[in-house]
């Protein structure tokens, strides 16, 4: 066959008088070109079917697409391995229990979306043409550059090693093998300067991502309301560590992984043309039946290649929910050990990791199929077609024919020829294997790349005020209060207002009280609370108490009404679990402030000291060593000395309001009293949720809460704190005749079964 080419070629060249030089690189890069478009139409047919169906138009069995997500028309997500349902990131298991499901989204894969998240997140590694990233992959590419170029010396260099060891030529085979070692150094220090860049790039590029997923994740408290008002990410540590850790280095390792091939397909495919034109061969049959080659094997390998974006992303998933439960079990690792539930939360650890297995088995044998058909293809396959391409020139060359070349100087000649094509070859096709294999990991790129964009896009639109919780249903809106509430998609929409009040209080003004799962706990809510209106905050737990202190706060939205409240309004917020964070105990008492912020206001640890003494905790400083003890405060001091150290933080910041949870129940009557009193002599208004009666005098209004959507707010002054006490009496009075009760209950359940059991006795008689 290469031979009858050959000829057709020669007469071809002769009757148009074309140099047949020419006629053959017309013919190769024609042929070159039209595989091309055979292999690139059918991606840019689909792209364009993407595109047509992100405007609205139905795909197949009635599904619509939206924003790139494909929706049955059924309602139902799409099945995958071992009938378990992924919807965000999380899988359900239909035969165990596995993380809840959030929110229906598309597999990862390598189409428009990907390409358009890809692109923003690019766009935020590298932020200009002028940053440290673009010298950093300048430098990078230069590098990958040079490697080819001493790739192909070195080739030729060990060709002519091995023409003159065939020749017996000792003097320059000694010459030539010292080029060769002293070519050697420069060629590794590049091959470590290429994994160093790559590192480094992985790195900057991570820096830039964290650094800006940080910033969103800090802002407008959005890593509060991710957690607790959105419901597609669960895991965020997770996406903000390992996730964008992985796809940093997948980006910078594909970087490599690409463009080093393409120089090396490039250059070594000149030089082999180089080679066999000095051999007076044919250039297009070897380089024609290797694009054959390679083209069928791709065409294989992408016609059975499992989907490995969306296997990486599911196992990323089951591993970002293995380590929330760990992370449960560290946070709460008291209560467990009180109630003995170890043994529930080690069913809850070996669930997730047995389903985190499952995954990574499923993974394995998906892999072990693939890669021994790729391993088929690219070894053996295309080494069989590189000793082809190898003997093509050798056989049909014209150059040093038998008969007109000496004895020696012919097979020198074919050796080299042949030693330098073969590492060329071997070269090249490591080369077309990487661009063969970097396919898989593009598909994996894609599942990182969801994940992380997704992250992003979280980010910002809770930020801006936009939820999502898969628990709100139509059923929840029918329930009690929601005829207020304005929905979309499902989705409450936060429509209430708010506003600056002129006169320094805070006004709610027709308010639902609805809690993040979208339960209206109070239909409406409206009062004012003015500066020096001390409020005292009852009623049964669930019935809107700390929900109110979320909204002043601002952590939950308003869906309808007004809320008011001043400029720069300074509220603070003890709970009854204090938070103790990382550092001093000079950090403790002024958080969230630090030690410059601490000198900027002006305050000295002498300041520090009295806001100690004004909730009883003179002897701390001492006791734990100075100011700049470190110390793992949640686990070092008391639940009452952390609620007092809570407390001093409220005279360091000196606050407006002060809204108060229960945030001194660990605390003495009368040191409790004494606290009170000095908050409300620093000119600190309280609005305080607690249940102790002595705690009454210190205020001047009280908001009841029915438990029922009711509400009621008058002043407390000794009449109602009398009615107040007569009600606890009566309902204390009345839950203590409750055992009584139960025991005559079951009395006369007994005498009425004894009764029963004699006249069917005496009806039997």
């Amino acid at each position: 066959m290469p031979n009858v080419m050959s000829r057709v070629l020669d007469s071809t060249a002769a009757k148009y008088n074309i140099p047949r030089e020419y006629l053959s690189k017309t013919i190769l890069g024609t042929a070159v070109c039209l595989y091309g478009i055979k292999l690139g139409y059918p991606l840019i047919q689909q792209l364009c079917k993407k595109s047509v169906t992100l405007n609205g138009v139905k795909d197949v069995k009635g599904s619509r697409t939206r924003n790139g997500t494909v929706v049955p028309a059924n309602g139902q997500d799409v099945s995958t391995n071992n009938n378990e349902h992924v919807a965000n990131g999380k899988t359900v298991d239909n035969g165990n229990k596995g993380p809840a499901t959030k929110e229906r989204r598309s597999s990862p894969a390598v189409n428009q979306e990907f390409l358009l998240q890809l692109e923003k997140l690019i766009r935020i590694m590298i932020p200009g043409l002028w940053c440290g990233e673009v010298a950093l992959l300048s430098v990078h590419t230069l590098a990958l550059f040079t490697r080819t170029f001493l790739s192909i010396y070195v080739a030729s260099m060990e060709g002519q090693i091995v023409k003159f060891i065939v020749r017996r030529d000792i003097w320059n085979f000694s010459i030539m093998l010292m080029k060769w070692l002293g070519v050697a150094v420069p060629a590794t220090f590049i091959n470590s300067m290429i994994r160093y860049l790559e590192n480094k790039l992985a790195l900057a590029f991570r820096t830039r991502l964290v650094n800006h997923a940080y910033s969103k994740y800090f802002a407008d408290q959005t890593y509060y309301r991710v957690s607790n008002l959105d419901g597609r990410i669960e895991n965020a540590d997770h996406r903000l560590t390992d996730d964008i850790t992985a796809f940093t280095s997948s980006v910078a390792h594909l970087y490599s992984h690409l463009t080093k091939p393409l120089f090396d397909c490039a250059l070594i495919g000149l030089a082999l043309a180089q080679s066999s034109r000095r051999m007076g061969a044919n250039i297009i049959p070897g380089p024609l039946l290797a694009c054959v080659v390679i083209g069928a094997t791709g065409q294989i390998l992408k016609a059975v290649s499992p989907k490995f974006g969306l296997l990486v992303a599911e196992e990323a998933n089951r591993k970002g929910y293995l380590r929330s439960i760990h992370s449960r079990v560290i946070t709460n690792a008291e209560e467990i050990a009180f109630y003995g539930g170890h043994k529930v939360e080690l069913t809850h650890l070996q669930r997730a990791y047995q389903t985190l297995v499952r995954q990574k088995n499923y993974v394995f044998q998906q892999r072990l199929w693939y890669v021994m058909l790729e391993q088929f293809l690219m070894k053996y396959v295309w080494s069989g077609t590189g000793m082809v391409m190898v003997a093509l020139p050798i056989v049909m060359g014209t150059r040093l024919q038998v008969g007109t070349e000496t004895s020696d100087s012919g097979v020198s000649e074919r050796t080299q020829y042949f030693t330098t094509a073969r590492n060329l070859l071997v070269s090249g096709a490591d080369a077309v294997e990487r661009l063969m294999s970097s396919y898989k990991e593009v598909v994996e790129l894609a599942g990182y790349t969801s994940r992380v964009g997704e992250m992003l896009d979280v980010f910002g639109e809770v930020g801006e005020g936009r939820y999502k919780r898969t628990t709100t249903s139509a059923t929840k809106q029918n329930s009690r209060g929601t005829d207020r509430l304005e929905f979309k998609d499902g989705q409450p929409v936060a429509k209430g207002k708010i506003t600056e009040s002129t006169d320094g209080s805070i006004a709610l003004i027709d308010v639902p009280v609805v809690t993040p799962n979208c339960d209206v706990v109070v239909p409406s809510l409206t009062l004012v609370i003015n500066q020096g209106m001390h409020l005292l905050i009852t009623g049964p737990n669930g019935c809107g108490k700390s929900s109110m202190f979320r909204i002043l706060s601002g952590l939950w939205p308003v869906y309808a009404g007004e809320l008011k409240r001043p400029k720069d309004c300074s509220m603070f917020y003890i709970p009854q679990r204090p938070y103790m964070s990382l550092g001093s105990l000079r950090d403790q008492v002024i958080y969230p402030d630090t030690v410059e912020d601490m000198k900027r206001k002006g305050m000295t640890d002498d300041d520090l000291e009295r806001s100690l003494a004004l909730v009883h905790l003179s002897q701390l400083v001492l006791r734990e060593g100075g100011w700049d003890a470190q110390a793992d405060w949640k686990d070092t001091l008391s639940g009452g000395e952390k609620q007092r150290v809570a407390v001093a933080r409220l005279f360091y910041h000196k606050p407006k309001f002060a809204l108060l949870d229960e945030c001194t129940s660990a605390v003495s009557i009368d040191v409790e009293s004494n606290i009170y009193q000095a908050a409300k002599d620093a000119g600190v208004t309280l609005l305080t949720i607690t249940h102790r009666p002595s705690l009454w005098k210190f205020h001047s209004h009280i908001l009841q809460f029915d438990g029922e959507g009711g509400w009621n707010l008058s002043p407390l002054d000794a009449k109602t704190a009398m009615t107040l006490r007569q009600e606890k009496a009566h309902l204390e009075a009345q839950l203590a005749d409750i055992p009584v009760a139960q025991q005559r209950l079951q009395e006369v359940c007994k005498e009425l079964e004894d009764e029963e059991e004699r006249l069917l006795s005496t009806t039997c008689n």
